[in-house]
């Protein structure tokens, strides 16, 4: 059998991940066996060895998928020239656009990585890399006067993960919840705690003397 181009085999290994992330939405780490996201992906179980030797491997890739979105995406909010803008955009992203069914089964590896060390070893490592992630931005933009919080860039990253972690529950279970409406409202609220700074104002506190100098 001729070997698959790399770009066949990126697709392929996707279009698993994708099966299995249905299937563990849909009924749960331990309900869905191989032979399930083997049927909801049209392959048989030989294709499916071929690229994940395990639910666990499956796993594995479906969080490091989600790493690398993450990262795509808080980049774009790190380099943006309107944080909230960048900020409301991300929220409408990942809690109105993306489907709902991926954060049941983002909710679903957190539940499974309390009773699966493996899993949770890999959960923890990517929450690890998001609460990072925004806490060095957030000192960031306090050192650059950008924004002046009551609060240090260590407490705002944790209080910014439980406040992601809200967003992914409720927009999980409840369909009916107006999240679109909902997304503006958060973003105020964060801008509170942020306490931004504007922009004249910001080139003074990073660049004290400037103005006396010039007198």
């Amino acid at each position: 059998m001729p070997r698959l181009k790399p770009d066949t085999q990126r697709a392929r290994r996707e279009h698993i991940l994708d099966a299995a992330e249905h299937c563990f939405a849909r009924a749960g780490f331990h309900a869905s066996s191989m032979q399930d996201i083997c049927r909801e992906a049209h392959v048989s179980p030989g294709a499916l060895y071929v690229y994940f030797a395990s639910k666990e491997a499956l796993i594995a890739g479906l969080v490091e998928r989600d790493r690398q979105n993450f990262q795509s995406r808080f980049a774009q909010l790190a380099e943006a020239s309107d944080f909230f803008a960048a900020l409301e955009a991300i929220g409408n992203a990942y809690f109105v656009e993306d489907e709902s069914y991926r954060r049941r089964m983002c909710i679903e590896i957190g539940l499974e990585s309390t009773r699966n060390e493996q899993v949770g070893e890999m959960h923890r490592s990517v929450d690890s890399f998001v609460r990072t992630s925004f806490e060095t931005l957030f000192q960031r933009m306090i050192d650059e006067g950008r924004i002046r919080p009551s609060h240090d860039a260590q407490a705002l990253a944790r209080i910014f993960m439980v406040i992601g972690d809200g967003l992914f529950w409720r927009s999980a279970i409840d369909a009916g919840f107006d999240m679109a409406k909902t997304i503006p409202d958060v973003v105020e609220v964060i801008r509170q705690l942020l306490n931004p700074v504007s922009e004249a104002a910001a080139r003074r506190l990073a660049a004290p003397g400037i103005e006396e100098a010039a007198e």
